[in-house]
Parts: structure tokens; C-alpha cells; sequence
């Protein structure tokens, strides 16, 4: 596998995306950073601005999202870019990764849950770190399945998840790297 023929689509974010960010760049994998104007991102490589236009095709009801969710969500303008942004990392991928939290309801905690449950609904592979329980899992179709040590499989993939990154989280995206990409 030759990380330079994949790409990874985030979001460029402080936390883990940045980390992504990070290890695809540390391997020569291609990298592509939504964003929208006025957002600040934490990685200024493959930053990819999206118009209004572009922004609108990831638009779905704030309503909605947090119903399938079981929470609130913030209804500001920058929190529904936000989401549209998530929309397009997680529609140009053909596999998904991420780090934050399961809750109770198998849903991802935050912002980030929304890129977990846009993979459910696409049925795209779905790999969660969480950094409370220090482990991978995978979504199986109704549940989540412990996974150990993922690798990267599809050319097109995204990575996403909390802007709270601590130590483990970030070992083991360095560390889905290193096992996808070994030399």
C-alpha cells in the first residue's frame, strides 16, 4: 500500500484532526481540510474552503440530527456549517475513523457524533477510539464490536473526533498510521 495514492479528508481542526493531519503527512498520504470562511483550522495543509453552494449540499435539519442523536445541539450558524463541513469529509470517504467517546445509546459524544452516525447511515466501515476505555471498536451493523489495532483500507478515508486529544487518542492514531502504512 502506497500511502501516497490515499487521502485523508478532515476537517484540519485542533484536537484530533490535527493529529491526523499529522500522520498523513508524516507517511505521504494526500490530505484535504474542509472548511468554510472565518473558520480557524489547526492544519494548513489540503485546506479546501467550501463555498456556500458547496455547504448547502451537506445541509440537514439541526432538528433532526439531534432527534436520531437523543441530545441538543447548539442552532448557531457556525455550529450548522460545522455539521455541513463534517458532512463532506464523511461523503468523500469510503471508510471512517474516529476518536472521542461512545455513550450509552451507541452514539459518539458531540459534534463528532454526527460524522459517526452520517457513516452508519451511509453503512460505511465505522471505527471508533474511544480514549476513556483506551480501545478501537468497530460498528457491526446494530453494535459496537472491540476491534484491535485497525488499519487504513480504503484510499479514501476520513478522520475526525474530539478537539480534546489526550495522550492515548493520540498514540493511537500514530499508531493506525504506523500499522496501515508500514514500511
Amino acid at each position: 500500500m502506497k500511502p501516497e495514492n490515499f487521502i485523508l479528508y478532515s476537517g484540519g481542526a485542533q484536537g484530533s484532526e490535527a493529529e491526523f493531519g499529522k500522520q498523513a503527512e508524516k507517511v505521504g498520504a494526500q490530505e484535504v481540510n474542509f472548511t468554510f470562511e472565518g473558520h480557524k483550522t489547526a492544519r494548513s495543509r489540503g485546506v479546501r474552503v467550501l463555498t456556500t453552494d458547496e455547504l448547502l449540499k451537506g445541509d440537514v435539519s439541526l432538528a433532526y440530527i439531534a432527534k436520531m442523536m437523543n441530545r441538543k445541539f447548539n442552532t448557531g450558524k457556525l455550529f450548522k456549517k460545522v455539521m455541513q463541513s463534517i458532512w463532506h469529509q464523511i461523503n468523500c470517504a469510503e471508510e471512517v475513523f474516529v476518536v472521542g467517546k461512545i455513550l450509552d445509546d451507541n452514539t459518539v459524544k458531540g459534534g463528532t457524533g454526527w460524522g459517526a452516525e452520517f457513516s452508519k447511515l451511509c453503512n460505511k466501515p465505522l471505527h471508533v477510539f474511544d480514549q476513556e476505555q483506551d480501545s478501537w471498536f468497530k460498528w457491526s451493523g446494530d453494535s459496537w464490536k472491540n476491534e484491535k489495532a485497525p488499519k487504513i483500507k480504503c484510499k479514501n478515508f476520513a478522520g475526525t473526533g474530539t478537539r480534546f486529544l489526550n495522550p492515548k487518542g493520540k498514540k493511537a492514531i500514530k499508531e493506525l498510521f504506523e500499522n496501515s502504512f508500514a514500511k
